[in-house]
């Protein structure tokens, strides 16, 4: 297949500025890694840099080697390392002394340890909140196999949003995920959430690898289904000549109307669309305005939680 050019509404602007030259200082002198460096986000430099809102940085644990190899991602699979015991408390004090406002935190998926390092994340959760329960921690976790223990120690460990991405509809979750991935699971892990925490749930969904519009839309009713409530989609660019190929490159238009589909008719909370989203794009300004701000979903029980 020939390889299709890029549209000029995917051109991206490198990653510039005092504050993305602070935060990455901070993270080499942790030795800590981010799914924004890990991945080339094109929205590194916006994000840190929080012009607009709440800065965010997504801080990617548990090394950066993955045990899984899906066929879109340019994280390196294999090779997986011991877990750094200071990791949580290292993750901790970067965040304060960045002085960010909302964190997202994501992990390579660990098949390798024998609880997947479920226990490794909730722990870094909880030291960020033991240094400042007011930082909003968003948490995008991997599907731990489905076991419901694993899911309810993160759970336990109690974020403000517990993230896990469908990426794609049903239909072709091979092969853009590895095969131990699949939708059915990916729903299982998100409904747990829904049912048994006072979290707020976020998924996420790449378009242009092949998806029908009636898949979409199929997929986003399945996730309102099981009270998802954050939804955000982006266009898939492959990161190297041996991932999976682009099926198409989704004009704004389109995501712009996907957008008003999930939210103002399937009821999403927010929905941030739009050929440069990335699933953390924005995270802590979205939520901030369209939920704290917004009393969108079903906010009074999550605020007492927090005594608001």
């Amino acid at each position: 297949m020939s390889r299709t050019r890029k549209p000029d509404w995917l051109k991206m602007r490198p990653p510039s500025g005092q504050r993305f030259t602070e935060i990455k200082q901070s993270l080499r002198e942790r030795d800590l890694h981010t799914v924004c460096e890990e991945a080339n986000c094109p929205n590194m430099g916006e994000c840190w840099s929080g012009e607009s809102g709440p800065g965010t940085a997504t801080f990617m644990l548990m090394g950066d080697r993955c045990s899984r190899g899906c066929n879109f991602c340019d994280v390196e699979t294999g090779g997986m390392e011991p877990l750094d015991p200071d990791e949580p408390e290292n993750v901790a004090d970067a965040v304060a002394d960045i002085g960010l406002d909302y964190v997202v935190l994501t992990s390579v998926d660990r098949d390798d340890l024998p609880d997947q390092g479920a226990s490794h994340f909730a722990e870094t959760i909880r030291e960020i909140k033991e240094r400042d329960p007011s930082i909003l921690v968003e948490c995008l976790i991997p599907d731990f196999q489905g076991e419901p223990d694993l899911v309810r120690t993160i759970i336990d460990a109690d974020p403000d949003v517990i993230a896990h991405n469908v990426e794609t509809v049903e239909r072709l979750q091979w092969p853009v995920r590895d095969r131990r991935a699949g939708y059915e699971q990916s729903l299982a892990v998100l409904s747990r959430v829904a049912r048994e925490s006072d979290s707020y749930t976020k998924t996420s969904l790449m378009l242009g690898v092949g998806e029908y519009a009636h898949e979409i839309y199929q997929t986003l009713s399945d996730l309102r289904a099981i009270s998802v409530d954050v939804v955000t989609l982006g266009q898939y660019l492959q990161p190297s000549r041996s991932h999976l190929e682009v099926s198409g490159y989704v004009h704004p238009d389109a995501f712009e109307t996907w957008r008003r589909v999930a939210e103002e008719e399937l009821g999403f909370a927010y929905c941030a669309s739009g050929p440069m989203v990335r699933s953390s794009y924005r995270a802590g300004e979205l939520f901030v305005e369209a939920v704290l701000e917004g009393e969108d979903v079903d906010i009074a029980r999550r605020r007492a939680r927090a005594g608001d």
